[in-house]
């Protein structure tokens, strides 16, 4: 065997494989490949997967303001799509007023800027709420202020909130470590999250508690081993603070998500996604003691890779994009996303994002991929990878259990010191030229390879105009009741309450996203950029 050819998580990888390939033939649980939709799920979460309808198709869209947000899900929604995940600006997300001066130059840079409920009611005009399958929102730090906001709009419009299924993401815990939008230490963060998975469980049955995000690992750079270790020790820390207030692990269970990425490296794609769901099952039943199916077989949600892409011969991405998205495909996801072929330039354009929704609907309508579950199950190749990959998974997971979990590691910069580790090597792969990045590294094209429709340029008045519109709402708000709200708000936090129904009423009192998070900073404290907690 040439030692040289690995997958991206150095896995070897044989000439060919064979029945002794397989796992130990004793044991009944990985000798046997089994059937969709039976424990451990290796092979799909239902017993039919996409043969009789599609998974849930996607499209991730922001821009600066509500109003083009707005016309943009419009658009989305007439071309087909069935779930809305709105982009979020960095200052929102970090709990930020448009008015800020730390949000100067960044306001609806990168997504839609939301201050108050007004902001949302602006973004969801037009819009029936009840047509919408999925409501996703990218909100972690500050997903008890998204969940008010989805919340209060829902009964403005008189809309039973349990009606909605609402999607946050609602790890803050990877903040911490990957994407840096956060805004509370770890322990208040796992606390905050927590109180959203609490509140969703009591009174919005049909919404996802918590998505487990492993795609952010994988984007600052690990492997796909570390990506599905790092997810499932972050979930291990939700599920113990959850169980430890008493919910229920068979009635919370099939709420919850993975949200993973959908790399290059196709078959190691496919077996890491059959991997995820196997280990997971066997998590929930062995360490969590479920006895429900439902809670054991893991909804996957997939986001194609942003980090594969790139702004030399951007239209290659449209080849990188639909590769990986086949593979989520066959490796058994519920939901998909399909990055735009311009993202590694800007926000996506109307045209690219069309494209992005076009390749899930051929795949789907056109290739016959969807026509039965798993159908590399059974493969010497993808079952052997499967195994090698589930090894590798649980080695990482000791090393964080041997530091005293999810949370321990994160405070003393394990996963940090992890994640810079494996993100030099890639670096220093593609560099060597050892993994090659067509058009990047390797068969550049001095004119650069195509051209590109239109990228997004962000409105150089939008900014002036959200801060405006910020300025209107606050003066037309009842600034006693606001008062009022936010007081409530710290009072909550301070006694350890679910903050979610404090948070509700400041959102329906216009408070804006930046003055309830301070009251929540007023207790809880803010986390520091200093790698270690």
């Amino acid at each position: 065997m040439n030692p040289s050819i690995l997958t991206h998580s150095g896995i070897p990888v044989k000439p060919y494989y064979g029945p002794d390939d397989m796992a130990d033939p004793g044991d009944p649980e990985c000798a046997r490949i089994g059937r969709p939709g039976v424990f451990p799920f290796t092979r799909g979460k239902n017993e039919s997967m996409y043969r009789h309808r599609p998974w849930l198709m996607g499209s991730y869209s922001g821009f600066g303001s509500a109003e083009e947000a707005n016309r943009r899900f419009k658009e989305l929604l007439a071309a087909g799509t069935t779930s809305l995940n709105v982009a979020l600006d960095l200052p929102t997300q970090l709990g930020l007023d448009s008015d800020d001066a730390r949000s100067r130059g960044e306001v609806g840079r990168v997504g839609v800027a939301i201050d108050t409920l007004a902001d949302l009611e602006l973004l969801f005009e037009g819009i029936d709420l009840e047509r919408v399958e999925n409501l996703s929102c990218i909100a972690n730090a500050i997903s008890p202020i998204m969940l008010g906001m989805f919340i209060v709009l829902a009964q403005n419009r008189g809309i039973e909130p349990g009606e909605l299924a609402v999607y946050l993401q609602n790890d803050s815990l990877k903040e911490l470590t990957v994407r840096g939008n956060y805004i509370f230490p770890p322990a208040a963060s796992l606390k905050v999250s927590v109180d959203v998975i609490a509140y969703c469980r009591a009174h919005l049955p049909k919404s996802s508690t918590i998505s487990f995000c492993g795609y952010h690992f994988r984007e600052a750079g690990c492997d796909a081993a570390q990506e599905i270790a790092f997810t499932l020790a972050d979930a291990r820390a939700y599920m113990r603070e959850a169980m430890g207030r008493g919910l229920d692990i068979d009635d919370l269970g099939p709420t919850l998500s993975m949200f993973l990425s959908a790399g290059i490296d196709f078959f190691e794609e496919v077996a890491k996604l059959r991997a995820a769901r196997r280990m997971w099952a066997r998590m929930m039943r062995d360490e969590f003691g479920s006895k429900n199916p439902e809670a054991q077989a893991i909804t996957i949600r997939c986001y194609t890779s942003g980090s594969h892409l790139t702004a030399q011969r951007p239209l290659n991405n449209v080849v990188r994009a639909t590769i990986e998205a086949l593979a989520a495909v066959l490796g058994g996801v519920q939901a998909l996303v399909v990055s735009s072929m311009d993202e590694a330039l800007a926000i996506p354009s109307r045209e690219a994002q069309g494209t992005a929704l076009a390749t899930q609907q051929i795949l789907y309508y056109e290739t016959g991929v969807g026509r039965t579950p798993d159908p590399l199950g059974g493969s010497y190749f993808v079952e052997a990878l499967t195994d090698s990959l589930e090894r590798k998974i649980e080695e990482e997971l000791a090393r964080i259990e041997e530091h005293g979990g999810a949370v321990k590691a994160i405070e003393e910069g394990l996963i940090q010191r992890t994640l810079s580790e494996a993100a030099y090597r890639r670096q220093e792969e593609i560099e060597r030229g050892e993994r090659v990045i067509v058009g990047l590294n390797r068969f550049q094209e001095p004119s650069g390879g195509g051209e590109l429709p239109e990228i997004f340029t962000p409105d150089p008045e939008g900014e002036a105009r959200q801060v405006a519109r910020l300025k209107a709402v606050k003066e037309r708000r009842d600034s006693t009741m606001v008062s009022r709200a936010l007081s409530r708000v710290e009072r909550a936090a301070r006694g350890d309450e679910n903050v979610v129904p404090a948070v509700v009423d400041a959102v329906r009192a216009y408070a804006t996203v930046g003055e309830i998070a301070d009251a929540l900073k007023a207790v809880y404290g803010e986390a520091r950029d200093a790698g270690i907690f």
